[in-house]
């Protein structure tokens, strides 16, 4: 297999730049995790993460990357992106000018979009650094020592700033990622900051295991539990209800076209990986804000969010629903599939064209859509349930696996676009050159 790819590569001489490109720009994201914001104290910072590992904290650090723990000039990640995302989407079921602007514009329309969410994003940013920035100052090591040595204004203005640009070169890198390399950047970017921690995680779980403070068998309990879960996650990606599709015969000029038969694939999990980083991006923000202020009121509020606690998995699997259904309804219209497939001469065998085709399509989408929701809301907490009761590290939970999983698979179905439109395009120039000779 691998040297099938590396064949293909080499047939494919316009793949290779895509791929450098790509990988080329999460390694400069990577980079940036690491450089420091000014001002703050290291050794205190990380003595301060130490103790609050197993909080949300982890998580929220999980999806940055680790730039979180490190106060890096790419703290808040990608999160303000989606959030805004999230934000606009949401205001193009209430407002009439921004889904007119989605589907009668076309590119235009979407490029006004992507400014829009640009500008949520840069606000979003600017309110989150301030409260780190806030938060950064009231933070103290276990020996006492200041986060923050020398608070202020300075600080918090120089911490804004340094965020906000940190963010916006993040969304920077995922857009052209998309545009000229392989894959869904923005994706692509969390992955990252997932696989580059999974060797830590491991080492941490050896030393767990090591100490004594999770027993070989529960070990290898987890490790067959993981494994199944990533299996599961794989079977139920690749799971579809293909709806048959008969096309009518019509006769134009002396010819006869149609008659033949095709069908509709709609997936179980058609929302993919968006449903939980969504819910865990909205999760998130008021509990790391919290988490970063002294108040008593705000730090038991903040409790009550940690991703083991039985509040946290309730409104996460509500959010999770809410989003499936959500964003299959943004990315699959029933009437439009059914009107196209009415111009087209196409109908649903049993099922009456127009209306009834529409009706009969909402209820399969719905249907599956509740048994995806379902399938990640079991991926998603049932493992986070068993992380906060064993003490193993964020990258081994569902969310993990089902975003690793998703967008790899994603990447990989691109990769196979280009190589089978490379094939088309080798066969074309041959039969125009036998044509010509």
């Amino acid at each position: 297999m691998a040297f099938g790819g590396a064949q293909n590569l080499a047939r494919s001489p316009e793949l290779l730049p895509k791929l450098l490109w790509t990988l080329g720009l999460l390694c400069a994201y990577r980079i940036g995790v690491h450089i420091p914001v000014p001002g703050v104290d290291g050794a205190a910072l990380n003595s301060f993460f130490e103790s609050v590992a197993g909080t949300l904290f982890g998580l929220f650090d999980m999806f940055s990357g680790g730039a979180l723990s490190n106060v890096s000039v790419f703290a808040l990640g990608i999160m303000p992106y989606i959030s805004s995302s999230i934000i606009i989407q949401l205001l193009q079921v209430v407002s009439p000018e921004l889904k007119r602007m989605a589907k009668e514009e076309g590119a235009a329309g979407r490029r006004k979009i992507t400014q829009y969410t640009r500008y949520g994003t840069v606000l979003i940013t600017i309110i989150q650094g301030f409260g780190i920035a806030v938060g950064l100052e009231t933070m103290y090591s276990n020996s006492g020592a200041a986060v923050v040595p020398v608070p202020g204004w300075t600080f918090r203005i120089m911490t804004i700033l340094t965020l906000t640009a940190g963010t916006v070169l993040i969304m920077w890198l995922g857009e052209q990622i998309t545009e000229k390399g392989i894959g869904n950047g923005i994706s692509l970017i969390i992955f990252s900051g997932i696989v580059v921690g999974i060797p830590g995680a491991a080492v941490k779980s050896y030393q767990l295991i090591s100490m004594g403070e999770i027993s070989i068998f529960i070990a290898i309990a987890l490790l067959v539990f993981m494994l199944a879960v990533l299996a599961g996650v794989v079977f139920m990606e690749r799971a579809q209800r293909r709806i048959p599709i008969q096309y009518a015969k019509r006769q134009v000029g002396r010819k006869m076209y149609g008659g033949q038969s095709t069908h509709l694939p709609l997936r179980v999990n058609t929302a993919g990986v968006i449903p939980p980083i969504f819910a865990s991006s909205l999760l998130l923000f008021p509990a790391t804000m919290a988490n970063f202020d002294i108040a008593d009121w705000l730090k038991n509020a903040a409790s009550w969010f940690s991703p083991s606690s039985v509040l946290y998995n309730v409104v996460f699997v509500a959010l999770i629903f809410f989003f499936c259904f959500f964003y299959t309804a943004i990315i699959f219209d029933p009437k439009d599939v059914a009107e196209n497939l009415k111009k087209s001469g196409g109908f649903i065998p049993g099922i009456r064209p127009g209306e009834k085709t529409q009706e009969y399509l909402d209820g399969v989408l719905s249907r599956l859509t509740l048994w995806g929701g379902v399938y990640i809301s079991i991926i998603s907490v049932l493992p986070m349930l068993l992380i906060g009761k064993f003490n193993v590290p964020f990258y081994f939970g569902g969310t993990s696996i089902l975003i690793l999983v998703g967008v790899a698979m994603d990447f990989m179905s691109q990769l196979e676009s280009h190589r089978i439109s490379r094939q088309y395009e080798g066969l074309m120039n041959k039969t125009r050159i036998k044509g010509r000779a």
